[in-house]
Order: structure tokens, then sequence, then C-alpha cells
């Protein structure tokens, strides 16, 4: 027999509904090229874990070096990231009482003089803004009422 029509020879291969029907020769390649597949991303992957590892523990120190500064700047402002998350505009009296702890020591640490003010999230300006509103003469507060109520 001649070993090109050996390759080219089909054989049925079914899979649930379908049949697939390719030659030895396809079979085999599809076959080797899959073995290449599944050794080259085994490689990749050793080669991969070899890259993140040298460079994590630079990434790490860095990371935390960062997240230090930006909380540290969050506690000399009155806050911190967990509460700012969160979204607490009063927090539970012991987590508030260890806040204000912590910005006191760093305050005294930073030797900060001039402090940013805490935020003003209890005060309400609806009252004010009311009665300034009031305050206004009939042709100012029909064009505010305009610009406001007009689509």
């Amino acid at each position: 027999m001649d070993p090109v029509r050996i390759l080219n020879q089909s054989f049925n291969l079914p899979l649930g509904k379908l049949t697939f029907s390719p030659s030895i020769f396809q079979a085999g390649a599809i076959v080797f090229l899959l073995f290449l597949l599944v050794l080259t991303m085994a490689q990749f992957r050793r080669h991969l874990l070899g890259w993140s590892f040298k460079g994590g523990l630079f990434g790490l120190f860095f990371g935390f070096l960062f997240a230090l500064i930006l909380e540290g700047f969050l506690i000399i402002g009155g806050k911190t990231a967990f509460t700012e998350i969160l979204g607490w505009e009063n927090a539970p009296k012991p987590i508030l009482a260890a806040l204000e702890a912590g910005r006191s020591k760093l305050v005294g640490v930073l030797g900060v003089t001039d402090e940013i003010p805490t935020s003003n999230a209890q005060a309400t300006p609806k009252e004010e803004v009311v009665s300034r509103f009031q305050s206004l003469p009939p042709d100012e507060a029909e064009s505010v009422r305009r610009m406001i109520c007009a689509p």
C-alpha cells in the first residue's frame, strides 16, 4: 500500500449528534499540536511564576508603603480609609476613640501644626438657604425659582 493513501484515509469520530471524519494525518497533527500547546502553556506558567516572585517582594514593599502614607494623610484629616469606604458619618465610640488616639499620636510624631479641618457632615445648610431665599426681593426670588423649576 501507498503511505500517502494510508495517511489520507479518514475515519468516523462520533461526538454526540455530530460526526467528524478527519484523515489519519489530520488527527495526528491535531494531537501533536495539542501536546505542544499544553507543553508551551506549562513552560509559560513556570516562567511567569518565576518572574512574578522576583518582583513580588519589591511591589509588596512599595504597596505597603503607599498604603501607610495614604492612611496617614487620611488620619490627619480625621478620617480613615475604612470609615470612608463604609461611609460612616458617625462611627461607634470605641472606633472614634481609637481613631482620635492614632490621629493625635501621628500629628505629634509628624509635628503637623496646620491640621486639616474636620468635615461638617452633621451641619445641614437647609435652614440657611431657605432664610436667604426668603430674604430676596420678589423679582430676584422669581428668577431663582425659574432657574430651578423651569425645564
